[in-house]
Formats: C-alpha cells, sequence, structure tokens
C-alpha cells in the first residue's frame, strides 16, 4: 500500500503548521515554498483540512493558517482522514468501502482486514506533539496470534 501525495502533502503541511513559531499564522505560499510543494495543490489540500477542523484560516495582512486543535489532538491518522486519503489495502478491509463480490470466500480477505487494524492503529497513535519531539507513540504492534 502506498500513500498518495495528497496524503503525504496534507502531513507534511500540517506539521510545518504545528512547527510555527508563537502560533503565527502560516501562509500557503510560505509552507509551499518551504515544502517544495505546489500551492494549487495545497489549496486543495487545506480546504479539505479546513472543512475537518483540523486548521482554520486568519484574515488579514498577517494571516494565513494556524492549528484548530492542540497538536497532542491530531494525529497522522487525523490528517489523512480530513483530506481523504483512503488507508484501505483493499475494498473489503475497513468496512466503508463497497465490500468486494468475493469477500465471502475470499481467503485473504482477513489479512488485509488485520492490516487495516494495525495500520490504523499505528497512525492514530503517533500525534503532532510526537512528531515534533522526534518520537512517535513508541507502542510495539503485534500481529496476528501475538495479540
Amino acid at each position: 500500500m502506498r500513500l498518495t501525495t495528497k496524503g503525504r502533502y496534507g502531513v507534511r503541511a500540517v506539521v510545518n503548521l504545528a512547527a510555527a513559531v508563537d502560533d503565527k499564522p502560516v501562509s500557503i505560499s510560505q509552507i509551499a515554498g518551504q515544502e517544495n510543494l505546489s500551492p494549487e495543490f495545497l489549496e486543495q489540500i487545506f480546504f479539505k483540512l479546513k472543512k475537518a477542523g483540523v486548521i482554520r484560516s486568519v484574515r488579514g495582512p498577517k494571516g494565513g493558517f494556524i492549528l484548530n486543535r492542540d497538536p497532542r489532538e491530531i494525529t497522522i491518522k487525523t490528517i489523512l482522514d480530513a483530506v481523504g486519503e483512503p488507508l484501505s489495502p483493499a475494498p473489503c478491509a475497513n468496512g466503508r468501502l463497497a465490500p468486494c463480490p468475493r469477500q465471502a470466500e475470499c481467503a485473504i480477505a482477513p489479512v488485509w482486514q488485520e492490516f487495516y487494524k494495525v495500520m490504523e492503529h499505528h497512525l492514530a497513535g503517533i500525534s503532532l506533539e510526537d512528531i515534533l519531539a522526534g518520537k512517535h507513540s513508541g507502542e510495539t504492534v503485534k500481529l496476528g496470534s501475538e495479540q
């Protein structure tokens, strides 16, 4: 499974906002320049992040965007969900996509479902605060019968 550009850019941009000095608003053009991203594409991503309540805009000459929640409350999964990044390795994995017509007799469906749960749990355990501190959740993920 591979994250799309939308998901990777979304995480990079929100981490950039979280690292802003004194919680000052940061413009899309400033983030795009610092992260070497397309400003037009970043606008589309920020629209989704704002709609999901992850970030908010500040108007005025020194306006831009800031986090709308505490960095401890915003996880990588929160960001990916906000930008519409599908984490599911297969349609049967997360229960939100249209089910596969072969799901009932598919031997690999439980593997995709377990993989999704592990990935979802891992990404939900890494906050912006963790990233800025240079650490992640620190939990060891156990698969299958080791749980």
